[in-house]
C-alpha cells in the first residue's frame, strides 16, 4: 500500500429543472467521495479538472480545495460533497486532479477519474 494514496470516485447527475436547450444550457450535478486509501493522513489542498463538452470546447478549471474546504483525512476515511457543472451540450466530460499534501510534507496528486455528462437519453 501506498504510504499516501487517496482514491476518488464520482456520481453524475443531469438536473433538468436548472437546464434550457433553447439557451444551450444544460446542468449536471456530481458527488464526489474521496476516501485515503493510502497509511498516513493527508490533506487535500487544490483542484484542477478538465471539462469538454460535445463540440470539444475545453474548459479548465483550478483553484484551493473544494466547495470551501480542504479536507484532512485519516487512514480509511472518506469525504464527500456535490458540486455542478453547466455545459452548452447534452454531453460531455470532466476528468482531473486534487493536488495533496501528506503529514510529513511530501506533495501528490489524485487522479479523478473521467466521466460522462450526460442528459437522459442524450445517447442513446
Amino acid at each position: 500500500m501506498a504510504k499516501y494514496q487517496f482514491a476518488v470516485s464520482v456520481r453524475p447527475q443531469f438536473l433538468p429543472d436548472y437546464s434550457d436547450a433553447s439557451e444551450e444550457r444544460f446542468m449536471f450535478a456530481y458527488t464526489v467521495t474521496i476516501k485515503n486509501t493510502g497509511d498516513a493522513k493527508a490533506q487535500l489542498l487544490s483542484r484542477h479538472w478538465i471539462i469538454t463538452d460535445a463540440n470539444n470546447k475545453v474548459e479548465e478549471v483550478e483553484g484551493d480545495g473544494v466547495v470551501g474546504e480542504q479536507p484532512v483525512l485519516e487512514p480509511g476515511e472518506a469525504f464527500e460533497y456535490t458540486s455542478g457543472c453547466p455545459l452548452e451540450t447534452p454531453v460531455g466530460s470532466m476528468r482531473g486532479t486534487y493536488h495533496c499534501v501528506g503529514v510529513d510534507g511530501t506533495h501528490f496528486e489524485a487522479n479523478i477519474p473521467e466521466f460522462v455528462l450526460s442528459k437522459p437519453s442524450a445517447l442513446h
